[in-house]
């Protein structure tokens, strides 16, 4: 009964997805000890092929030395720019009544006089005391729920298990990596062992193309964006640039908010026109490297998705799911990218697509799939 297991198939399909809903504080960290482990695997089978005379590297040796690579890298990291965040977030708390003091005062009066609207922005008496309150509201608000989350024994103790989690549920994914690979794959019917074998290679290579090189690239333009605000002297360069940095795996998002942040904060460090124009260059020109340099070089063309793909996936996922939805946008939209094509190509060659072009041969059709980029005879 084909019907049957569509339908089946559809209620298995839509039960998991309530679980997965159900479920998505808990399998965040799995999720991210997973997209760890993957990421990591590569240079653990890498470290695998490793000879010297007759001694070759054993599987956990090399497991050990990425484990420790990795989280070394990110323990220091965190040693690095958490102290220089806390810093630049002091700072920005107390210069920030003297900023929205000169902007009531100087830049919007300004603005109102200068593009005549004055029935639009309120007066400079008024915008000083809604900011005022708005700032006291805010740091209130913000100590609140540092209080609350202080306080709070249930949310202490989760972040120290899911710190604790982390480490070892990708020490272990690491170190059976293949081994769980080959279990799913000796698992899968024997007919269509070849094709799913076949598409995961390829979503394979398409979603470690985009993790591995995207990964490289944010470090890469954050670094660029913090120390060309750095010399420039912006007093937030650390958040503002390596927030842009991140926020670039969502095309043109970490661009603009970039942007405006920066020239925000030079407007009113400043008050004058030089910085915030120097900080548009600096976004330049690490736009300017990423086009030219980055992405060539660290992503290259076989990512296959689009800009657009990778913006609504990752929305679609936090909307859904949250901080696992974002975590697992990504792989999915690299496997849907992958299956759609497959689609595409088993439809054009079909009797459904050969019949609707009674033009068309079987034969050529299929030819034409074979190889997309050919010039036909």
């Amino acid at each position: 009964m084909p019907e049957f297991r569509y339908l089946a198939a559809l209620l298995g399909a839509a039960a998991a997805f309530w679980l997965l809903y159900q479920l998505a504080p808990v399998i965040t960290p799995f999720a991210m000890a997973g997209a760890l482990a993957y990421l990591g695997d590569p240079l653990v089978d890498r470290l695998e092929r490793v000879q010297v005379l007759r001694w070759q590297m054993g599987r956990g040796l090399a497991v050990t030395l990425v484990f420790l690579l990795m989280f070394g890298v990110l323990a220091a990291l965190l040693l690095i720019i958490i102290p220089l965040l806390i810093d630049q977030l002091r700072n920005l708390f107390e210069k920030a009544p003297s900023g929205l003091a000169w902007l009531a005062d100087t830049a919007v009066p300004w603005i109102r006089d200068r593009f005549g609207l004055e029935a639009a922005i309120p007066d400079a008496e008024t915008l000083k005391q809604a900011a005022g309150a708005y700032w006291k509201e805010a740091g209130q608000a913000l100590l609140g729920v540092l209080g609350t989350v202080s306080a709070g024994g249930q949310a202490v103790m989760n972040v120290v298990m899911n710190l604790v989690l982390v480490p070892v549920v990708t020490f272990y994914l690491l170190r059976d990596w293949d081994a769980l690979v080959e279990g799913v794959r000796t698992l899968l019917p024997r007919r269509a062992e070849p094709t799913v074998s076949r598409l995961t290679r390829e979503i394979d290579e398409v979603l470690g193309a985009f993790l591995r090189g995207q990964l490289m690239v944010m470090l890469a333009l954050g670094g660029v964006y913090a120390t060309g605000l750095w010399l420039i002297g912006l007093d937030l360069a650390i958040i503002i640039g390596m927030g842009a940095g991140l926020l670039s795996i969502v095309p043109y998002l970490g661009t603009l908010v970039g942007v405006v942040a920066a020239v925000a904060a030079a407007i009113f460090q400043f008050q004058d026109v030089l910085h915030p124009v120097l900080a548009l260059g600096v976004f330049a020109v690490g736009q300017s490297l990423e086009g030219m340099v980055l992405t060539p070089k660290l992503v290259g063309d076989k990512v296959g998705l689009h800009p657009v793909a990778v913006i609504f996936a990752v929305l679609a996922g936090g909307q859904l799911f949250g901080f696992l939805g974002i975590l697992l946008a990504l792989p999915v939209a690299s496997a849907l990218n992958v299956l759609v094509r497959y689609a595409h190509h088993r439809y054009r060659g079909s009797n459904l697509f050969n019949d609707a072009d009674a033009g068309t041969d079987a034969d050529d059709a299929e030819a034409v799939i074979v190889r997309p980029g050919s010039v036909a005879d």
